[in-house]
C-alpha cells in the first residue's frame, strides 16, 4: 500500500496501532530475555546467593549471563521495526470494504466521462468517511503458542516475591563475591555478642547488628568478642566490667557488664557503643492484711510479692515478742531457749511471679508460742540472690482455740511445760488439782485414765530431771487428751449433740469469732441431723408404733424437722446480730426440748422403702467416691510440693480429711460403706478404691425399677460409673494420680446420673401407687435441699417453692453466696461444675 498524506484518519488511532504492533514485535522477540531477567532477579533479591558457596555463584552467574546474551542475540534477530503503511494496513483490515485502500487507489477507466468521474468521487466520500471513523486496533500480546509452558509466569512470579519478602539492595551483595572482593572479605573482621542472665528471658544480641550509639543491656550481661585475621589489627577498650580492659587486642575476649560504660572496638569495621546497665531492682513483700485462725486452728496470712524478673523463694520468720508477753502465771519463769520458726513461703506453681498475691497457711497450733506476741518476717530473693525483708508483724500467733473449760485448763498447762521444763512441778501440782474430783469434771472415763497416766509419767521424769525429750513426749501426750476431752469420743449421739451445744455456749460466752461460731453451729446441725437419725432407726424398731414420748407432764411432744430447723436458723440469727443473750437462753430452751421430745415423720413410722434404701446407698458410695478422690488429690498436691508433710500442705484441709469430709489424709481414717461393716479398711488408695467398686456391685444387684426405662437407665449409669472405678483403681496401683482423679470424676457424675434416674423411676412407681403418698410426702420433710425447700411431689427433684424464703432473705441469700463460693474453691470438682458456679459468682 502506498503511503498518501491527507489521508482522513484519525492520528491518534494511526500511533496507537502503530504503538501495538510495536510492543507486539518486541514481546514476541525478547520475551526469553525478560523472563530469564526477571528469575535472576527475583533470586537476586531474595538472597539466594548468599545461601551457597561463592564458587556457586560464580558458576551460576556464568551460565545466566550466557543465558541472557543469547536470549538477547536471538531476540534482535527476530525483531522487526513496524512501519507506517503496515499501521494502516492493519488499521484498513479492521474497516468495512477496506475504505484507506480504496482512498490510496486512482480511477483507472472513464476518467473522461463525467458521470464515471462524479461516480468515483462520491465512492471515494463514503469511503473517506469511513477511513475517519477508524480506532485504534489493539495488538496480538498472546505468547501461549511461543511459551505453552508458561515459564513467563514462573519468572514473573519469582520477581514479585522477591520484591514482597526480598530486597532490591540484597542485589548489590553479588559484587561482594567477586574476586578482589572475595581477598578483602578475608582480611581482618570481629563478631560480639550481648547475653542477658537466663533468668531475665530476654534473647541474646548480635553486636553487629546494633546500629545505634546507645546499648542497654540487663546487669550481669556475659559479653563475648572474636577478633579474626592478624593478632593486633583489632583491639578492645571497654569501661563496663568491673576490672575493665584497655586496648586488648586477644582473639577472644569475654567480661560480664556491671555498670555502665563504653564499648569501643578499634580497627577495620571498629563499632564503639555507649552501654546502658539495666539494675536488677531488689523484690518487695508486704502483709496485705491481718493473720487470721481458720476453723481447724491454721493460720492464715495474705501476703503480695513482685519483683521486676519473678520471685524464686521466700520464707517467713516467726520469733517470740518476749518484751509483749503477759508475764504471769506458767510464763513468769525464764524460758527455754528456742529457735524462731522458720517455713517457706508459697508460691504460683504457673503463671507470672513478678507481681502475685498468696496466703500462708501453716499450722502452730501445737507450738508453745501458739496465741503468744510473736513477730513475723517476710522475705523474699530473687533469681540475682537479691533479698529483702519485710516490715515485722506483731500479732498473736493464731492457733486452734479450745472451748471445753477443761480442755483450755490442759492445753494452758502444756504451754507452761513447753515454756520452760522448770514448770513441770507446777504443772503436776495443777493437773493434779484437776484430777481430784473427776465425777465434777470428767464426763469420759478414758480421758480421766489417760490423765492420771500422763500424770504419773511427768511427777517420775520430774524426779530424776525432765529431758527435752521426755518434755516433747509429755506436751504430746496432752495435746492428745486436750483433743479427746474437746471433741469427745462419744459413741452416743445425744452425748455428742449434748457436748456441741455445750461448746457453741462456751463459744458465746468467750466471744469467739464469727468463723468459729460458725463452724460449731454447723457442729451443732451435724450433730443435730444424727441424733434424729438415731430416733428414727428405734421408731423402726418399735413394734408398738409410738407417735411421741411423754414428757413430764405427761403430754406428747410432736416436731418436725423443719421445726428444728427454724429454730436452729434463729438461734443463728440471734447470734449474728449479736444478741448473744437472747441466742444463748434459746439455745437453752433448744437442748431442753430435745431431752423431752421425739421427732415424728407424719402420720407412720414405717420402714423405708427398697427404692429409699437404695437412694440413700448410692448417696454414701458418692460421698466415699468424693473422699477418696480428696484424698488422692492432696496426694498430688504433694507430690509437687515435696517439702511439705503429709497433710500440711499448702490449701490442705488436715490429716483427716478436713470438714469432716472424705477419708483419712494419712491413710487411718474411718468412713462407713455400705456392707456394715463401720469402717474402711486400712490399706492403699487402690485397695480403697477396689473396696468401693465391689460395694457398688452389690448394690446394682438389688437395684428396684428393673424393666423400666427410667431403672435401666439407673443401671447403665452406674455400669458407667463402675468402669470409671476400675480404670481409677488401675491408675491408683500405677501412681498415676492425675489420671485416677479424672476417672474418679467420671465415676462421680456417672453415679449422679444414677440416682437422678433412679428418683425419676421412684417417682414414676409412686405415681401407680397413690395410696403411699403421705407417708414418703411427710418424710421427704427431713430432706430438705439445701436452699431450705421442700423437695418437689411424688419424689421429683425439682419444686415450685421460692428460692428465698422467711423474713430473713438476706442472710439465707449470703448462706447461698458463701456455699459456691466454698465449692468453687474445690478444685477437684469435675470442671464444667467448676464453670457454672464461676458463671453463678460472676453474675450475682
Amino acid at each position: 500500500m502506498t503511503d498518501r498524506p491527507n489521508l482522513p484518519i484519525p492520528k491518534a488511532s494511526l500511533w496507537l496501532t502503530h504503538a501495538g504492533m510495536l510492543a507486539e514485535q518486541a514481546l514476541q522477540a525478547f520475551w526469553p530475555f525478560l523472563s530469564l531477567l526477571m528469575l535472576v532477579l527475583g533470586l537476586l533479591m531474595l538472597g539466594v546467593q548468599d545461601m551457597v558457596g561463592v564458587e556457586t555463584v560464580w558458576i551460576a552467574g556464568g551460565l545466566a549471563g550466557l543465558a541472557l546474551c543469547a536470549s538477547l542475540i536471538w531476540g534482535a534477530r527476530r525483531f522487526h521495526l513496524p512501519t507506517r503503511a503496515q499501521a494502516l494496513v492493519r488499521l484498513d483490515e479492521t474497516l468495512p470494504g477496506r475504505p484507506i485502500q480504496a482512498l490510496m487507489d486512482d480511477q483507472a477507466i472513464g476518467a473522461m466521462d463525467p458521470d464515471s468521474v462524479a461516480l468515483w468521487r462520491a465512492h471515494q466520500a463514503r469511503m473517506a468517511a469511513r477511513a475517519a471513523q477508524a480506532g485504534p486496533v489493539r495488538p496480538d500480546l498472546d505468547l501461549n503458542r511461543r511459551d505453552p509452558f508458561g515459564l513467563r509466569f514462573v519468572a514473573m512470579l519469582a520477581l514479585v516475591v522477591g520484591l514482597v519478602f526480598g530486597s532490591v539492595w540484597r542485589i548489590g551483595s553479588v559484587t561482594e563475591m567477586t574476586p578482589g572482593a572475595a581477598t578483602a572479605g578475608q582480611g581482618p573482621s570481629w563478631e560480639g555478642w550481648v547475653e542477658p542472665p537466663r533468668y531475665t528471658g530476654l534473647p541474646t544480641l548480635y553486636l553487629a547488628d546494633q546500629s545505634g550509639p546507645t546499648l542497654s543491656v540487663p546487669q550481669g550481661s556475659h559479653i563475648t568478642l572474636r577478633f579474626y585475621g592478624a593478632v593486633g589489627a583489632h583491639s578492645l577498650t571497654e569501661t563496663t566490667s568491673r576490672g575493665g580492659a584497655e586496648a586488648a587486642t586477644d582473639p577472644e575476649q569475654d567480661f560480664i557488664a556491671e555498670q555502665s560504660g563504653r564499648l569501643s572496638i578499634e580497627g577495620p569495621a571498629g563499632r564503639d557503643w555507649a552501654v546502658q546497665i539495666i539494675a536488677d531492682t531488689r523484690p518487695q513483700i508486704d502483709v496485705t492484711a491481718p493473720p487470721t485462725a481458720e476453723a481447724g486452728g491454721q493460720m492464715k496470712l495474705p501476703f503480695a510479692a513482685r519483683d521486676d524478673y519473678g520471685v524464686v523463694s521466700g520464707e517467713a520468720r516467726i520469733e517470740l515478742d518476749l518484751a509483749a508477753v503477759d508475764r504471769r502465771y506458767g510464763l513468769s519463769a525464764a524460758p527455754d531457749p528456742r529457735e524462731a520458726i522458720t517455713v517457706p513461703l508459697p508460691l504460683p506453681i504457673a503463671g507470672d511471679r513478678s507481681d502475685f498475691t498468696e496466703d500462708l497457711i501453716e499450722d502452730f497450733s501445737q507450738h508453745p508460742w501458739a496465741h503468744l506476741p510473736v513477730r513475723i518476717t517476710l522475705s523474699v530473693q530473687d533469681a540475682a540472690d537479691q533479698t529483702s525483708d519485710a516490715e515485722p508483724y506483731q500479732t498473736a500467733l493464731p492457733a486452734r482455740r479450745f472451748f471445753d473449760p477443761l480442755a483450755a485448763a490442759v492445753i494452758e498447762q502444756r504451754r507452761d511445760l513447753l515454756w520452760a521444763r522448770a514448770n513441770a512441778p507446777r504443772v503436776a501440782q495443777v493437773l493434779r488439782a484437776v484430777s481430784h474430783r473427776p465425777e465434777d469434771i470428767f464426763r469420759s472415763e478414758t480421758a480421766y485414765l489417760r490423765l492420771r497416766v500422763l500424770l504419773r509419767r511427768l511427777e517420775t521424769f520430774t524426779e530424776f530431771g525432765l529431758k527435752p525429750e521426755q518434755q516433747e513426749e509429755i506436751a504430746q501426750a496432752l495435746w492428745d487428751l486436750a483433743l479427746l476431752i474437746e471433741e469427745g469420743t462419744l459413741a452416743d449421739a445425744l452425748e455428742r449433740m449434748r457436748r456441741a451445744q455445750e461448746r457453741l455456749t462456751e463459744a458465746m460466752k468467750n466471744g469467739a469469732s464469727d468463723e468459729e461460731i460458725a463452724d460449731l453451729m454447723q457442729e451443732l446441725r451435724e450433730a443435730t441431723d444424727e441424733y434424729l437419725r438415731q430416733l428414727q432407726r428405734l421408731a423402726q424398731e418399735d413394734q408398738n408404733g409410738q407417735q411421741g414420748q411423754q414428757n413430764q407432764n405427761g403430754e406428747t411432744m410432736q416436731m418436725t424437722q423443719d421445726d428444728l430447723q427454724r429454730m436452729m436458723d434463729r438461734i443463728q440469727e440471734l447470734m449474728e446480730q449479736g444478741r448473744m443473750a437472747e441466742a444463748q437462753q434459746a439455745l437453752e430452751e433448744f437442748q431442753q426440748m430435745m431431752e423431752n421430745m421425739r421427732v415424728t415423720q407424719g402420720q407412720g413410722q414405717g420402714g423405708q422403702s427398697e427404692g429409699q434404701q437404695a437412694m440413700e446407698g448410692l448417696a454414701e458410695t458418692l460421698r466415699d467416691q468424693q473422699g477418696l478422690s480428696d484424698e488422692a488429690f492432696r496426694d498430688l498436691q504433694e507430690q509437687f510440693n515435696p517439702g511439705a508433710r503429709a497433710g500440711e500442705s499448702q490449701g490442705n484441709e488436715g490429716r483427716s480429711g478436713g470438714q469432716g469430709r472424705g477419708q483419712s489424709h494419712d491413710g487411718q481414717g474411718q468412713g462407713s460403706n455400705q456392707a456394715g461393716e463401720g469402717e474402711t479398711g486400712q490399706g492403699s488408695l487402690a485397695d480403697r478404691q477396689q473396696a468401693l467398686r465391689d460395694e457398688l456391685n452389690r448394690q446394682q444387684q438389688n437395684l428396684p425399677g428393673a424393666g423400666t426405662p427410667e431403672g435401666d437407665a439407673a443401671r447403665e449409669s452406674l455400669g458407667r460409673a463402675g468402669r470409671a472405678m476400675d480404670e481409677a483403681e488401675q491408675a491408683l496401683r500405677d501412681q498415676d494420680l492425675a489420671e485416677a482423679i479424672d476417672r474418679q470424676s467420671e465415676a462421680m457424675e456417672a453415679l449422679r446420673e444414677g440416682m437422678r434416674s433412679l428418683g425419676e423411676a421412684m417417682a414414676r412407681n409412686q405415681q401407680n401407687q397413690p395410696g403411699q403418698g403421705t407417708q414418703d410426702g411427710d418424710m421427704r420433710a427431713n430432706n430438705r435441699d439445701p436452699l431450705g425447700r421442700n423437695p418437689g411431689a411424688a419424689g421429683s427433684i425439682s419444686t415450685d417453692e421460692n428460692l428465698l424464703q422467711g423474713e430473713d432473705v438476706y442472710r439465707r441469700a449470703r448462706e447461698l453466696l458463701d456455699e459456691i463460693r466454698r465449692r468453687t474453691g474445690e478444685t477437684d470438682r469435675p470442671k464444667i461444675e467448676l464453670d457454672y458456679l464461676k458463671r453463678l459468682l460472676e453474675r450475682f
